[in-house]
């Protein structure tokens, strides 16, 4: 049973994940760095050079692997910004652990990765911000109906978004499922 961290850029993901992994001494994975660990390059180049299809297809591929390990283990996952918005990888994910959806607001979201230069899902985006706009506009449902929990992380320091979340994992029934496959 594995727990899966979802939404936006910016939203904390990697950084939340990595630290309730540690509190918890379970493995931790990032959907974007094992992209770019099976791509041999970085997610950014291949999206420049070849789109975006390539990375949604090594995507499926660790989604479904994610999906067979937990089965057996358990593993705290950090989703890529659009895991969630691809029915297959919902459905093939589905079952295998509680997903939280971590939010702020669109301007915070921008904000946060104003210097990453990430690729624009919406290419004519003029700024990251209109681009998140965009994706939450078209999408947000998507992410909505995959979340088992939504938590803002707007305004909050990593301790106290950590310290929050672990208590849910202790006490919050959505969690007794994975609390018993520790």
């Amino acid at each position: 049973m594995n727990l899966y961290f979802c939404g936006l850029i910016g939203s904390g993901k990697t950084t939340i994940g990595k630290r309730i992994s540690e509190l918890f001494s379970l493995p931790f994975f990032d959907i974007d760095q094992e992209i770019d660990r099976r791509a041999g390059r970085s997610f950014h180049e291949l999206v420049r050079e070849q789109g975006w299809v390539p990375y949604r297809e090594i995507e499926y591929s660790i989604c479904k692997d994610l999906a067979r390990m937990a089965r057996t283990g358990s593993a705290i996952v950090s989703m890529a910004g659009g895991t969630v918005r691809y029915e297959w990888n919902r459905d093939i994910l589905k079952g295998t652990g509680p997903v939280i959806l971590l939010e702020a607001s669109i301007p915070e979201l921008a904000r946060r990765v104003e210097k990453a230069n990430r690729p624009r899902v919406n290419p004519t985006a003029t700024s990251q911000e209109e681009d998140l706009r965009l994706l939450w506009e078209n999408h947000g449902h998507k992410y909505l109906s995959a979340a088992d929990l939504r938590y803002n992380t707007e305004g909050k320091q990593i301790e106290r978004i950590v310290e929050e979340i672990s208590q849910l994992i202790l006490k919050d029934p959505l969690f007794d499922e994975f609390r018993r496959a520790l």
